[in-house]
């Protein structure tokens, strides 16, 4: 079982990394440098989580320490929504780049497939509510993000949150110079996502799955957390894992990378154990699989009514991711 998965035709991308969403100043740069002290190399970022100074921190004081070096980490970042106008994009990306103290992003995403209104708030709303889009083609924000790669800024450009019609625009794109190496969605059980996954690997295109543990600080009391379901905590116990760990293998077993989140340095230990390698010998990983019958328990989990495919991107799920 591979450790990595290859983006594009050069550089690998770990099948493990670290989610920085909602993790919050004061918390993040500590929790940065645990990873990076576990064991982790990848790290999962963006201009709207407002911590990429902190982060940029924690990378910096582990590489002065010569625990790491830069070429060790892969390193993603987001282009936000207020930044699609074409003249925008390079300037949203060289303030990350100087907020992460870095010289190049591995990894550089559009967040949504839309835009809005340029400015200094995140989510610009009307007097009634409502979200002000920028009416910016996303194919002109696409050259933008291929300028960047050209300019050295960054190594690999993807999407986030694009749909199946979303992805075949890019990819039809006349005069096409890079396509999408990634595309980042919301997946685990409870939104397997299967079919959109087989799609974009069969374009080749890499998945990353954010939430893989399901969204604990969203269940409402009667609703049950993901990590409490009954069959993931069978599974665990019968692998005699956590059921956090259960979920990741889940996703890195059909090869989508997962990017958990945590400050909480013994979850960060515990979620690593999934990938650690053993001196001298394979991945610890390779010591236990799900079988394809569990596999398929975890698939076929959703409990929910929509998919990837159907969402539609509104001011609320701004909000929310």
């Amino acid at each position: 079982m591979a450790t990595s998965v290859r983006l594009g035709t050069a550089a690998k991308v770990p099948l493990l990394g670290l989610g920085t969403w909602k993790s919050p100043p004061g918390k993040v740069e500590a929790a940065v440098m645990a990873a990076i002290d576990t064991g982790y190399r990848h790290f999962d970022c963006a201009y709207v989580y407002q911590n990429e100074k902190e982060i940029g921190e924690g990378i910096q004081k582990k590489i002065k320490e010569g625990v790491v070096k830069r070429d060790d980490l892969f390193i993603v970042s987001k282009l936000w929504c207020t930044f699609h106008d074409k003249p925008l994009v390079k300037e949203a990306c060289q303030k990350t780049l100087t907020d992460l103290k870095l010289d190049y992003l591995d990894l550089y995403l559009i967040h949504w497939p839309l835009g809005l209104k340029a400015g200094e708030e995140l989510l610009p709303t009307d007097d009634k509510g409502m979200s002000i889009s920028s009416n910016t083609d996303i194919l002109q924000t696409w050259e933008a993000m291929e300028d960047l790669v050209d300019a050295g800024l960054v190594k690999a450009i993807g999407i986030s949150n694009f749909n199946h019609e979303q992805i075949e625009r890019i990819l039809n794109k006349p005069g096409l110079k890079y396509k999408p190496a990634n595309n980042q969605i919301e997946s685990h059980p409870y939104l397997s996502q299967e079919k959109l996954i087989n799609y974009c690997q069969s374009k080749g295109i890499t998945v990353t799955a954010y939430c893989p543990l399901g969204r604990p600080d969203r269940d409402k009391p009667e609703n049950r957390s993901l990590l409490d379901d009954p069959k993931i905590k069978e599974i665990a116990a019968k692998h005699n894992k956590t059921p956090a760990q259960v979920l990741l293998r889940f996703q890195i077993q059909r090869n989508v990378i997962v990017i958990p989140k945590s400050v909480t340095p013994q979850r960060i230990v515990e979620n690593f154990k999934v990938s650690v390698k053993r001196p001298g010998c394979c991945p610890s990983w390779m010591a236990w699989l799900l079988p394809a019958q569990q596999a398929v328990i975890l698939s076929h989990s959703s409990e929910v009514l929509f998919r990837q495919e159907d969402r539609a991107f509104s001011l609320c799920l701004l909000v929310a991711y």
